[in-house]
Parts: structure tokens; C-alpha cells; sequence
């Protein structure tokens, strides 16, 4: 039997249809190629600018380290070209010996004061408990950091801090805690036991009164 075969038009129309195929592959494969290339040539273009801005910085921190270098190798030198020149006399040697402890005595001095300086200022602890001494009425902590950090603004003073200040002094009974609601408020232990004798001196007028 003789075989069977395609027409001619319809192997042309396939061959034209794989061809057109692959051109259009190429032609997208170009497009992408081409994409890269101009992004690789703008990191070349920015990395080349960057080198010349590197190169120049470096050029100038040479020329600013050049004279640095040099001064540093002539105040090196100076000592010993003086060295020479006091090695001919005996007594120049024992008078900048006897001259050189002075500025450790000012240094010292100057410590002291400042040490007496920070001595003399009033801890967080004192400033709480006169606060709290010189308010007639329960203060919550809050309140106390504002009063404290309007009449000393240098020291920073912190809400948490006065907290914990005024807890320990609670526990040291140098005050005591008192709660309404949500509340806590603290007063003076001198004010606070001067408001318990007021009490039974209250009721025993109010006796008498009857």
C-alpha cells in the first residue's frame, strides 16, 4: 500500500508556525538580555563614581596626614635637641624636677572641691522626706516628681525613682502609705503621728463640749 503523506501546504504552514515561534523566543530573549545589560552598565556607571569619590577622599586624608606626621616627628625631636643642650648644665635638670609636681597639687585640689561640691547637695532621700515634712496633706508620687523636678530641674528626677524612694522610707517608718480607690498617696511619719494625737485631743474637747 503507498503511504500516506501530508501536503505540502500543511507542512509549510507548521514550518512557518515553529519558525515564527522561535523568532518571537529570540526576540524576548533579546529584550531580557538587553535589560541586563543596561542595569550592569548603570552599577558600572554608579561604582565608577563611587571609586572617584573613594580615591579623592583618600588623596585629601593623605595631604591632611602628611603635616600631622610631620609635627609629631618634630615635637619628637625638640625634647631631645633640649636634652643636649641640658646634659652641659648640672642644675637645669633639678629645677624642672622641682617644677613638675605642681600641677598634680591643683589637680588634687581641684577634685577635693568638686568632691565637696557634690557632698554639699542634698540626696533624692533628704529631698523626699523634707517634701514630704512640709506638706500638710497626703501627696501621691507623681506629684512629689513634679514638685521636686520644678524646684531641682538639674537632677532629672524620675517618677520610678521617687517611688522607690518613698517605699523604702515607708519601710524605714520615716513614712507611711496610705491608699484611696486606685490611689496611693504618702505622708510624713511626723505629720502623720501628729494627726493620730490631734484625734483623741479632738474627741476629748468634743466630751467636754457636752
Amino acid at each position: 500500500m503507498p503511504e500516506t503523506t501530508a501536503p505540502p501546504s500543511q507542512l509549510t504552514s507548521q514550518y512557518s508556525t515553529k519558525v515564527a515561534d522561535d523568532l518571537e523566543l529570540n526576540r524576548k530573549e533579546q529584550e531580557r538580555i538587553s535589560g541586563e545589560i543596561e542595569a550592569l552598565k548603570a552599577q558600572l556607571v554608579a561604582l565608577e563614581q563611587d571609586h572617584t569619590v573613594l580615591v579623592n577622599v583618600q588623596q585629601a586624608l593623605g595631604a591632611a596626614a602628611a603635616p600631622a606626621v610631620s609635627e609629631s616627628t618634630t615635637a619628637v625631636r625638640a625634647p631631645r635637641k633640649k636634652k643636649t643642650a641640658t646634659s652641659k648644665v648640672d642644675k637645669q635638670p633639678q629645677v624642672k624636677k622641682s617644677a613638675t609636681p605642681a600641677p598634680k597639687q591643683t589637680r588634687k585640689k581641684n577634685t577635693s572641691k568638686a568632691s565637696a561640691v557634690q557632698s554639699a547637695q542634698p540626696t533624692l532621700v533628704d529631698l523626699v522626706r523634707e517634701h514630704l515634712t512640709g506638706q500638710g496633706e497626703p501627696r501621691s508620687a507623681a506629684e512629689i516628681t513634679a514638685a521636686l523636678d520644678k524646684q531641682h530641674p538639674e537632677r532629672n528626677v524620675k517618677n520610678t525613682v521617687v517611688r522607690t524612694t518613698l517605699e523604702n522610707l515607708v519601710a524605714k517608718n520615716q513614712a507611711q502609705r496610705t491608699k484611696q480607690g486606685s490611689s496611693v498617696f504618702y505622708t510624713a511619719a511626723e505629720a502623720a503621728g501628729a494627726a493620730v494625737q490631734d484625734k483623741p485631743g479632738d474627741q476629748q474637747s468634743a466630751g467636754s463640749d457636752r
